[in-house]
């Protein structure tokens, strides 16, 4: 970043002399930035969907860890209840 700022300070008046490709440098990279922002848009709406469903995932098996089910063994024990 220092080299960027040492180079814009010693050629500042060539690079604002030169007006068109300054222009020409500020859209390109404004329309990059839009066209990125809009075609990663889809990704991080399916990533956020993701995450969502992930973390409704993990309440349901913390819910399901808290409170087991009580099975009845499967070897039958006489003279014993259910409880």
């Amino acid at each position: 970043m220092q080299d960027l700022i040492a180079f814009l300070e010693t050629n500042l008046a060539l690079v604002l002399s030169n007006r068109p490709h300054l222009r020409f440098a500020f859209l390109s990279g404004g329309g990059g930035f839009l066209v990125g922002r809009y075609l990663l848009t889809e990704r991080v709406a399916n990533l956020e969907s993701r995450i969502a469903r992930r973390d409704e995932e993990i309440t349901g098996l913390k819910a399901k860890r808290e409170a087991p089910e009580s099975e009845p063994a499967m070897v039958p024990i006489f003279g014993t209840t259910l409880v």
